[in-house]
C-alpha cells in the first residue's frame, strides 16, 4: 500500500494542485456573484438568474473542488507523515477555516435566494479578500515549512 502511495504521489500532489485551484476560483466568484446579485431587484427575471447561477457554481465546482481537496490532501498528509510537523497543524487550521467559509458562502446564497440582503456591496467586497489572504500562508506554509 505504501509504495503504491508513493509511486502515485506526484499524481495525487497535481491533483490536489488542480482542485485547489477550481476550489479557490470558485471562492472568488461566488461572493462576486452575490455583489451583482444584490444590485438586481428581488422580484426580477435578473435575480432568479443569479440564484441560478450560484447554485451551479457551487454544486458543479465548489463542492466538489471542496471534497477532492480534502480527500487528496488527508492522503498527502498521510502518505508523507505531515501530521507530526507544526506547518502543517498551521495549514490545516487555514483548510479548516477556508472551509467554514465556504459553509458561510453557501448559506448566503441560500438566504439571498430567500431574499434576504443581510450584506452591502462593500461588505461582500471584503470577505472577497479572505480566500486571497488565506491561500497566500497557506502556499508559503507548504513551500517553505517554516516550523
Amino acid at each position: 500500500m505504501e509504495q503504491t502511495l508513493m509511486t502515485m504521489y506526484p499524481w495525487i500532489k497535481a491533483g490536489h494542485i488542480i482542485f485547489v485551484i477550481f476550489w479557490m476560483a470558485g471562492l472568488f466568484m461566488l461572493p462576486r456573484y452575490f455583489i451583482y446579485h444584490q444590485e438586481a431587484a428581488t422580484d426580477s427575471p435578473e435575480n432568479g438568474l443569479w440564484v441560478e447561477r450560484e447554485a451551479k457554481l457551487r454544486k458543479i465546482i465548489l463542492t466538489p473542488s471542496l471534497i477532492i481537496v480534502w480527500i487528496l490532501g488527508l492522503t498527502l498528509a498521510w502518505s508523507t507523515g505531515a501530521f507530526a510537523q507544526g506547518w502543517f497543524h498551521a495549514k490545516l487550521l487555514l483548510v479548516i477555516a477556508l472551509s467554514g467559509y465556504h459553509g458561510w458562502l453557501v448559506s448566503y446564497a441560500k438566504k439571498l435566494a430567500r431574499g434576504e440582503r443581510k450584506l452591502s456591496g462593500r461588505q461582500l467586497r471584503m470577505l472577497n479578500e479572505v480566500p486571497g489572504v488565506a491561500i497566500a500562508v497557506i502556499v508559503v506554509l507548504a513551500v517553505v515549512k517554516p516550523f
